[in-house]
């Protein structure tokens, strides 16, 4: 099964805030948030305390969030292995369920499954890991997620040597006829999002810059211009 097309596809920009950014004790008003500003995604990261250094959210939140909103739920699990966690964000109302290339084990097999549990997949990598390590399951993916901050904790600094890795695999993608979405996450703001958008990426996770007042403005602009 891949995502092959004759004529790659130029995605329509979306922007998706991320759930970890928020107001924790005010997790629903995320989701007003986003649809009082005209977006239809929402990211929602999952730490699991060993693969990354924190711990966030499980299938319980997502399935509590889901009648609330029908709000695209873009579901990134930061897990040393995400196998036995696929079914139940499916089941929790996850509309693309990402998964790593970092960690040991069977991510063709466990990118199928997401897909036949009724998601649509994605593949990330770290802001070390090179393009090379993706490159053979692309033909497989809907989504690539790059991380432009080393995950765990939000705030952090936009890694610039990740822009890059955002060309090659916009060069990929138009070379192999394939319409994948190319995804960036850590230090997304107003000065930042142009140059992801500038190198190939069509889909941009915000937190702080979103749910900070003052960024938001800033950062809704920079993307309409």
């Amino acid at each position: 099964m891949g995502n092959r097309s004759a004529d790659p596809v130029t995605h329509k920009l979306i922007l998706a805030p991320s759930l970890l950014a928020s107001d924790h004790g005010h997790l629903a008003a995320a989701l007003t948030e986003v649809e009082a500003n005209g977006l239809s995604w929402l990211h929602i990261d999952i730490m699991d305390g060993h693969f990354v250094p924190n711990l966030t959210f499980g299938p319980q939140v997502v399935a509590a969030l889901r009648p609330k909103s029908d709000v695209f739920f873009d579901t990134h699990l930061m897990l040393e292995n995400p196998v036995p966690f696929l079914e139940p964000f499916a089941q929790a109302g996850s509309n693309l369920i990402s998964i790593h290339v970092e960690p040991d084990y069977n991510i063709p097999g466990a990118l199928d499954r997401i897909r036949s549990l009724g998601c649509k997949n994605g593949l990330v990598l770290n802001p070390d890991t090179p393009v090379d390590e993706a490159q053979p399951l692309l033909h497989q993916v809907d989504l690539v997620l790059l991380m432009t901050v080393q995950p765990g904790f939000g705030g952090q600094s936009f890694r610039m040597d990740v822009l890059p890795k955002i060309e090659a695999l916009h060069s990929f993608r138009r070379a192999n006829g394939l319409d994948y979405r190319i995804e960036v996450d850590g230090g997304v703001d107003a000065r930042t999002a142009p140059l992801c958008r500038k190198a190939g990426a069509d889909t941009l996770v915000a937190g702080t810059a979103f749910f900070r007042p003052d960024g938001r403005d800033a950062l809704m602009a920079a993307i309409q211009s």
